[in-house]
């Protein structure tokens, strides 16, 4: 399956400046296969390390990690002769051995000429802050995402609407009635299916729902086991509470993350480091409120003002347990949920293209889903479940900020109209 992180794996091989790479994200994204799909194609041998499998590796980085000392006994190990530039060394499950993240400094340092990518699912909450000097500068850092919208269209064979789809994107040309419609449904199996590439792999090749939430429940039990596992005996039960919760807050009419629907009386200081510790894992996202629509949008934003999401459409919707059929007939039992629902998928697309995310709300009370920085400019987004895409907010937006344009997401096919670039939802991908 194609994975557009492939991109920037064979950038970062070419780059003179490389460093070893991190590459983090949730459990489940796909980077253990992206990773070894890279080295099988890129490199002459891969020399893979599991530190969850094979508990025994921490050994032996506990006495040397330089890498005069580690090469020889690696290569021992993997059964793989490691040399320089021609072997992708890679560590999976790092966050299991601090010693091997420090390694990479050394590697750095004393080694670049070797290639070397480490996986982490929890880098951010695994590994003892207190004891652990991360090596800053010392590495390339990137996140790994669920698929996208784009991705899971071209796991389906989609490959020349996705094509069609860009182009009317730039040119603001409508699509063709038919695969209009097609693409819509194909935006709705998203929404069930998600991102996760096990559950897109089994969806394409069996159309098989029952299969696919199967393996989305397992997935939400091993993110349950995790919070147990790498969390302090007195936050797992705030962290299971804040989980549980976020998902409920996107059903509301204002999905502004409130501490007290938690609990009765809950403040931010009892929940806070649950907070943290879902969006370090890579389980949920958060979207602060901008208080004025300036450069950099960071120095305006709202520290007590913002909503959450989850990063995977289909993971919300097996939490919530959803059936297809609701989700694909946009059912009317739904209503409640299809805003939340929505701007929880548009959330993704932006992340997964590496927007940073903001809403805005004026003093009155209008609001804008999303406000991004793309090309230099500030483009606010508006969102809709439907194609009812009448946006009073969005007015006001453009009265009281006057962008150089604006972006409608709903139902409707392409167009660009008074200052407004409409855009399907299942577009969200291109912007």
């Amino acid at each position: 399956m194609y994975r557009k992180i492939m991109k920037y794996l064979e950038e970062w091989k070419e780059n003179a400046h490389r460093k070893p790479l991190i590459l983090q994200g949730a459990r489940q994204v796909g980077k253990t296969y992206s990773i070894l799909e890279f080295g099988r194609t890129h490199y002459e041998n891969v020399a893979y390390f599991n530190f969850e499998t094979n508990p025994r590796l921490n050994k032996t980085f506990d006495e040397n990690i330089s890498p005069e000392y580690l090469i020889p006994i690696l290569s021992h190990i993997s059964g793989q002769t490691i040399v320089r530039e021609k072997t992708l060394i890679v560590f999976d499950e790092v966050q299991l051995c601090e010693r091997a993240l420090t390694s990479l400094k050394y590697f750095c340092e004393d080694a670049s000429d070797y290639h070397i990518i480490v996986a982490g699912s929890l880098l951010g909450v695994a590994v003892n802050r207190a004891k652990f000097s991360f090596p800053v500068g010392k590495v390339d850092i990137k996140t790994m995402y669920p698929m996208d919208m784009e991705e899971f269209m071209l796991a389906l064979g989609e490959n020349a609407l996705a094509e069609q789809i860009k182009k009317s994107f730039e040119t603001d040309t409508p699509l063709p009635s038919a695969l209009h419609d097609t693409a819509m449904q194909l935006y709705r199996q998203y929404l069930v299916v998600g991102g996760m590439p096990e559950c897109v792999m089994q969806f394409a090749g069996t159309k098989d729902y029952i299969l696919v939430r199967h393996t989305q429940n397992t997935i939400l039990a091993s993110y349950l086991n995790d919070m147990s596992k790498y969390n302090s005996l007195n936050e797992i039960k705030k962290t299971r509470l804040a989980y549980d919760n976020i998902t409920v807050q996107l059903s509301k009419k204002n999905t502004r993350f409130q501490y007290k629907l938690i609990k009765k009386g809950g403040r931010a200081s009892e929940f806070e480091n649950a907070i943290e510790w879902l969006c370090l894992s890579g389980i949920v996202s958060q979207v602060y409120k901008a208080e004025q629509i300036k450069k950099p949008l960071e120095n305006y934003r709202d520290i007590d003002a913002f909503k959450i999401y989850v990063s995977d459409l289909g993971l919300l919707a097996a939490k919530k347990d959803l059936s297809a059929d609701d989700i694909l007939y946009m059912s009317e039992d739904l209503n409640d949920f299809k805003g939340g629902m929505t701007e929880n998928y548009v959330n993704v697309q932006l992340t997964i293209n590496g927007y940073r995310t903001y809403y805005w709300e004026s003093e009155r009370g209008a609001e804008i889903d999303f406000v991004i920085q793309r090309e230099g400019r500030l483009i606010p987004i508006e969102v809709k479940s439907a194609d009812n895409t009448k946006a009073k907010s969005l007015k006001i937006y453009m009265e009281t900020n006057n962008p150089d344009y604006a972006i409608k997401l709903s139902a409707k096919n392409f167009r660009f109209e008074d200052g407004k670039k409409t855009v399907p939802l299942y577009a969200a991908f291109c912007i």
